[in-house]
């Protein structure tokens, strides 16, 4: 089996800022995993601008930003990139080498403990061995499974980035009137998608008496559109056979109950489904790294890390941001981390007992 430094799970934008990161701290020996076929992540599908505003200081879109770093991780012979490679299990090793710490007196002697990645690549499984991990697998959207709206099952209900993808990269549109739940940025970044691909946005709902998305994407997405809003409201009802065809919607009160006789119907063949997104951090639980159940983020009482030491997640994965550039200033520092963490290890010959402490 072959041993690697550091591997990164994820070539989104988190992934590229830490491997630049760790490379510039000294690890030269990094390979990135990414399931796609291309680097970038999400922001590949992210056409609008607004990127780069505080990392670049320039207004790019979400293809711009990520190229940037692509040349960059193209440039570096040490940073090795497998595409359309799926992890599918990650475990810790028995310690079978002992180390120490290169710290201080007062730090207790460790063990070091590889970990076992399986990934599929197509036409074959593979494993590898890695001296430290980052995480950097972004997050998913939740369903309407999630959020318990009645009805029926019909087609036309859509998580917001899976029409945002099918628009702006499989080049089709998914419906003609539409109706948003959520005002995450995602869905206000859609409504305007759909409204300039000819498509009639009917409305936003909102549970919330305000905007979960940023003020800039209410300001150009809704208010420049003329889209409705409507806050303290809810989707009671989803109506349709073969496809959707309309929903009820009611008025709730500050303790999220329905007002009785406040609801009425829009009609409509598309449900977009914006209501927040949850760090994809399965993978690190299968190598027993606590996770908090209410957010399914790392528990940890440091940026980057876990309670698994060796193994460090960054991105959206970490935590939801709400701006990219965000994503890269912590990434370069979990970069950071990772070298620090590969620099600690001290490899003692297996008869020597661990009983010492390494260079100050």
């Amino acid at each position: 089996m072959r041993e690697r430094d550091l591997v990164i799970v994820g070539g989104g934008p988190a992934g590229m800022a830490a491997a630049l990161s760790a490379y510039e701290s000294g690890v030269k020996d990094i390979l990135i995993l990414e399931r796609d076929q291309y680097l970038g992540g999400i922001l590949n599908q992210c056409i609008h601008t607004g990127f780069g505003l505080v990392h670049f200081k320039e207004v790019l879109t979400g293809p711009e930003y990520a190229e940037r770093f692509i040349k960059k991780v193209k440039a570096v012979p040490q940073i090795e990139v497998s595409l359309k490679t799926f992890v599918v299990d990650l475990k810790v090793c028995d310690p079978d080498i002992n180390v120490r710490l290169r710290r201080s007196e007062q730090e207790p002697t460790l063990q070091r403990r590889d970990f076992v990645i399986t990934y599929l690549k197509p036409g074959k499984r593979e494993k590898i061995r890695a001296k430290a991990i980052i995480m950097s697998t972004g997050c998913r959207e939740r369903t309407r499974e999630m959020i318990h709206i009645p009805g029926t099952r019909p087609a036309g209900i859509f998580n917001a980035g899976l029409a945002q993808k099918m628009i702006n990269v499989e080049g089709w549109l998914p419906g003609k009137t539409v109706v948003i739940i959520g005002s995450g940025d995602i869905g206000l970044i859609m409504a305007r998608r759909f409204t300039l691909e000819g498509a009639q946005v009917k409305a936003v709902i909102e549970l919330e008496n305000k905007s979960r998305g940023l003020a800039r994407n209410i300001a150009q997405c809704i208010e420049d559109f003329d889209i409705p809003i409507y806050f303290r409201h809810k989707i009671s009802k989803i109506y349709g056979k073969d496809r959707v065809e309309g929903v009820d919607i009611v008025k709730v009160g500050d303790d999220l109950q329905e007002i009785p006789n406040s609801g009425f119907t829009i009609n409509c063949d598309t449900l977009l489904v914006s209501v927040g997104l949850i760090p994809e951090n399965e993978l690190i639980e299968m190598a027993g790294v606590e996770i908090d159940k209410k957010t399914n983020s790392p528990v940890s009482k440091q940026l980057n890390s876990t309670s698994v030491p060796g193994i460090f997640v960054c991105g959206n994965s970490y935590k939801v941001y709400d701006i990219v550039d965000s994503v890269t200033r912590d990434s370069c520092e979990c970069g950071r981390m990772a070298a620090k963490w590969l620099r600690t290890l001290t490899p003692l010959p297996l008869s020597q007992p661990p009983d010492g402490v390494g260079e100050g």
